[in-house]
């Protein structure tokens, strides 16, 4: 049987892109797939990540060691990788991301024997054929504590949008990885004219600086403060999808948070920025579904 062994890691939103991409080349090619979620957080000592797939209904079985290449794991992908890369593309099996931009070719790759897969795969074109299945796959297991249930009492309970901050330089830097300065101020305008009634539930790593660079006053926004950290992320991620409509970061956090939500009429503003400084890091090729705004 052919055996597709996908390793996971960086934050929840690109595991969630990971999974979601090998999950549909295994589906279509009738293969196992094996999840490899250890090798890619042993040695992240910078973000010190952590696998978080266990929060979703997804019942794939883990890599054993032998399926990590261990021992000498590293070394071991590292020789793979250079090895696979000299082969034509359909003859690998060892398939690493050689770009951003949305890569059709995996849609045709046909797996044989046992096939490695790394990369973010961050496109819903790699899995909009199967989108059925994986919307199964990742519904969310709900977190159990009252405060987010008492949360997402309230967010039932109105139009809600959810609005992602995401600050990867600090907010008071001029770096040039957060979103554009006027982004949000833009993003509420749009919305306003979208749903003038809504109220603005606000998700960030640092909610007090966000709060600052939404245009509102407070009877219209609540700060979701509470669940800070990577452990909790998820429950985050769960109450996002229960918003009505979406102003997304520049994130794939929020991207899932957005194209998770079931709600068929839901609205999503996203930046719509391709390149900084000359690099692509965001707005790449089939990142962003031709419905959602890009501002």
């Amino acid at each position: 049987m052919t055996k597709l062994i996908t390793r996971i890691y960086g934050g929840l939103g690109n595991q969630l892109f990971i999974y979601a991409a090998a999950r549909r080349l295994a589906l279509v090619n009738r293969a196992e797939l094996v999840l490899d979620n250890v090798s890619g957080f042993t040695h992240d000592e910078i973000y010190q990540r952590h696998y978080q797939l266990f929060h979703f209904s997804i019942s794939c079985r883990k890599t054993t060691p032998a399926e990590r290449l261990e021992p000498f794991p590293r070394m071991r992908r590292k020789l793979l990788r250079k090895w696979n890369q000299l082969k034509p593309f359909a003859q690998r099996s060892y398939f690493q991301q050689e770009a951003m931009d949305f890569d059709s070719r995996l849609l045709h790759f046909t797996p044989k024997g046992t096939v490695y897969l790394e990369g973010y795969w961050q496109s819903e074109g790699y899995f909009k054929d199967v989108e059925e299945t994986i919307r199964m796959d990742l519904q969310i297991i709900p977190p159990t504590d009252s405060m987010n249930h008492a949360m997402v009492a309230r967010i039932r309970k109105c139009t809600a949008v959810a609005v992602h901050v995401r600050f990867f330089d600090e907010p008071q830097a001029c770096g040039i990885n957060n979103a554009p300065g006027d982004y949000y101020s833009h993003a509420v305008e749009a919305m306003e004219r979208i749903a003038p009634a809504a109220h603005y539930f606000i998700f960030s790593d640092q909610p007090e600086a966000a709060r600052a660079r939404i245009p509102l006053p407070g009877d219209r926004i609540t700060l979701v403060a509470h669940n800070q950290g990577d452990e909790h992320a998820y429950a985050d991620l769960w109450l996002m999808t229960q918003c009505q409509h979406f102003i997304i970061a520049n994130s794939t956090f929020s991207w899932w948070g957005a194209w998770l939500s079931a709600n068929t009429d839901k609205q999503v503003i996203a930046p719509g920025f391709e390149m900084r400084q000359g690099k692509m890091w965001w707005g790449f090729k089939g990142l962003l579904p031709q419905e959602w705004i890009k501002l």
